[in-house]
This record gives structure tokens, C-alpha cells and sequence, in this order.
């Protein structure tokens, strides 16, 4: 059985397990983080942090999480709303005034959050995901798809800038620097939205699935539904010019522990290790269901909330790849899973068998 590193209650022994047995079965490497109670019952990692399988996945190491980002940038709207500096179901012009050309007068913050305000393609060269003023003028001057609020749509790339921009607009701050001193640095979190170069040595870099090249594009394989626009390779993720950029709803870099410690806070309703950072009102926000339907870019029916992607009582989201972070309020339980190793997206499940290990655990923690 491959060698997992790393503390845990032997109660969440299956976590472990399972993460050996991917690894077994051909992962590079990973990290998987149980919290309870803003606490870890589980923090492991194991495997390799580069596709030679030369360098060996360390306790700091850390990868690109792709849309496990969404939901940090999400929690990000929530602490500007639980504070009433951000009114999430006002008009995005209110705080971006060019944002109503096009006929997107009537697109409110919470459609933003919810992939239902109409603008889930990026159509621009992915030179401008480097440029935030370039990006972010470009989805300022588009026509909507659809009413806002009338259908579904992931924003695969778009959402990150859409609210992003509004956060700076509020703020005065890039998403990546609001993060990092409202939530990463109180907390202590190894998460990064715009990676300085002195974290480069850290970096495991993405993986293609078997049989694929760093030509890969988020397109590819699966049961999913083409998707329009321009497509991102691995190669493109793996680019200095990506982890330098800010796109908030894809290239976050982190490890499971710093993504589960983070996502605690809407956990612990506001509160992690005894530091209130919303509102318990605030937190549960997270929750308010803004559509259920079929999501029209994903192809299935899904269920979103301010941000998050619902599942029955608990809510997260999932990366390209593989990444995931799923909250289990009533628990007070998150589950982050960070790897570096690509499947394609119609044959992975490591993230669900994760999860489920982590759900045998908590039956025992409540016994």
C-alpha cells in the first residue's frame, strides 16, 4: 500500500486508506483534510508532487485547486454582505456602473454567485485571463444569454472575474489581496489568489490523465457537454503567467488543509478556533438556494446556492481534476481533497469516495 504522511483519529481511518488506494491505483499525489469543529481529525498527504515521481508530496506542498477557488471567492462576498458593505441581491451595477451595457442592468449580485446572470463563456484569448483589466472589460461590454435568474450556466472562468470585480469596486481591493488579509491571513491559511514567485518551489504542478499530454484541454472527454468559448489546457495552468494572474474562479493554489480550514468558517457558522469572522446568519447564507434545474454548460441538474453547489443538506464545489470541498453544516464537518492528478471527468470519483470515508468516521465521532 502506497506510504500516506500525516496525523489522524483513528476513528477517520478509512480517509487514509482510501488515499493510499488512489495512490495505489496510479495517482501522483494528494492531500485530504477531515475538520471538525474548525479542527483536523484528519490531515494527510502522500504520493508525488511532479509527473516523474521524483519529488516526494511534503506537508507544505501545494497545487492548483481550479474551482475549489470559487468558493473561497465566494466566501469573500459573504463577509462584504454579513458586514453590509455588499447587498447581494443588488443590481452589479450599483457597484459596477459600465457592468449595465448590453442590456445587464437587471443582473444582481446573487446571480453572479448562482451562474445564473447569462455570461458563462469566456470568448477572449487566455492571454487576457492575465489581465484583469482587459478580462473584466470585455465581460463589462457583453450581452447577457439568457434573463438573469432564468436559467443556469456554469461560469466555468467568468464568475471569478464577475464577482471579483465587484468585490474590488466595494473594496478597493483585488480579490486575491481582500482574501489574503480578511480570511487566509487570520486564519493562518497556506491558500493563494496571485502566487508570489517564492512559493514556486512548492508547486506540484498538474497532471493530464493517462494517455493525455499538457494539451488537455477543460473541454475534453467525459460525458459533459462541449463547452464554448476558449478552451484552458494543462499547459496553460501550469504557466507561471497563471499562478502570477488572479482568476478567482480557477486558480487558486493550496492544499487540503488550508482549503478545509478555510471553508470552517461557514462550517463552525462563522466561527473557526474561537475567532468570529461572520455572522452565524451570515454564514448560512451559503445555503439559500438561488436555482434548481438544469445547469445548461454542465448538462445536469444541479442546485446552487450563493456561491456554492448544493448537495441534499451539505454544499461545496469541485475543481477540474479532481479537487473538492464539501461542508457538512449540521456536522460542523468539511472534507477538502487536493490533488495534482488529472482524471477525465467522466471516471473520477475519488472526491465522492472521500467524502463518504470521512461521513464513516463522523458516525463513529457520534456514537
Amino acid at each position: 500500500m502506497a506510504d500516506v504522511q500525516g496525523s489522524y483519529d483513528p476513528l477517520f481511518a478509512a480517509v487514509p486508506t482510501t488515499l493510499a488506494g488512489l495512490l495505489d491505483d496510479g495517482d501522483a499525489g494528494g492531500s485530504v483534510a477531515v475538520f471538525v469543529d474548525g479542527e483536523p481529525v484528519v490531515d494527510v498527504w502522500g504520493g508525488y508532487a511532479d509527473s516523474g515521481r521524483g519529488t516526494t508530496w511534503q506537508r507544505d506542498t501545494i497545487t492548483g485547486t481550479w474551482s475549489v477557488t470559487k468558493t473561497m471567492t465566494a466566501l469573500c462576498t459573504l463577509l462584504l454582505a454579513d458586514r453590509g458593505q455588499l447587498d447581494l441581491a443588488a443590481p452589479v451595477a450599483r457597484y459596477w456602473p459600465e457592468f449595465a451595457a448590453a442590456g445587464k442592468d437587471k443582473v444582481l449580485v446573487r446571480h453572479l454567485l448562482a451562474h445564473t446572470a447569462g455570461l458563462p463563456d469566456w470568448d477572449g484569448p487566455v492571454e487576457d485571463l492575465y489581465d484583469w483589466q482587459a478580462a473584466t472589460t470585455r465581460l463589462a461590454a457583453q450581452p447577457p444569454q439568457w434573463e438573469a435568474g432564468s436559467a443556469a450556466g456554469y461560469h466555468s472562468l467568468t464568475q471569478g472575474f464577475l464577482v471579483g470585480e465587484v468585490i474590488r469596486r466595494v473594496t478597493g481591493r483585488y480579490v486575491g489581496e481582500f482574501f489574503a488579509a480578511e480570511l487566509a491571513g487570520p486564519l493562518g491559511a497556506d491558500f493563494h489568489l496571485g502566487l508570489p514567485a517564492g512559493h514556486d518551489h512548492r508547486v506540484a504542478r498538474s497532471v493530464p490523465p493517462p494517455g493525455r499530454d499538457e494539451d488537455y484541454t477543460s473541454s475534453a472527454g467525459g460525458d459533459a457537454p462541449a463547452v464554448p468559448g476558449t478552451p484552458i489546457r494543462v499547459r496553460d495552468g501550469n504557466s507561471t503567467a497563471w499562478r502570477r494572474a488572479q482568476i478567482p474562479a480557477a486558480s487558486g493554489f493550496g492544499n487540503a488543509r488550508s482549503v478545509a480550514l478555510v471553508q470552517s468558517v461557514l462550517a463552525g457558522e462563522g466561527t473557526v478556533r474561537g475567532r468570529r469572522l461572520l455572522s452565524a446568519a451570515g454564514a448560512r447564507r451559503a445555503r439559500e438556494e438561488q436555482f434548481s434545474g438544469l445547469d445548461r454548460r454542465l448538462g445536469r441538474p444541479t442546485r446552487w446556492g450563493l456561491g456554492y453547489g448544493l448537495f441534499g443538506a451539505a454544499y461545496g464545489w469541485g475543481g477540474w481534476g479532481g479537487s473538492i470541498v464539501m461542508i457538512e453544516p449540521d456536522a460542523r464537518m468539511v472534507v477538502a481533497y487536493v490533488t495534482s492528478q488529472m482524471r477525465e471527468p467522466g471516471d473520477d470519483s475519488r472526491g465522492l469516495e472521500l467524502v463518504m470515508s470521512a461521513y464513516d468516521g463522523l458516525a463513529g465521532l457520534r456514537a
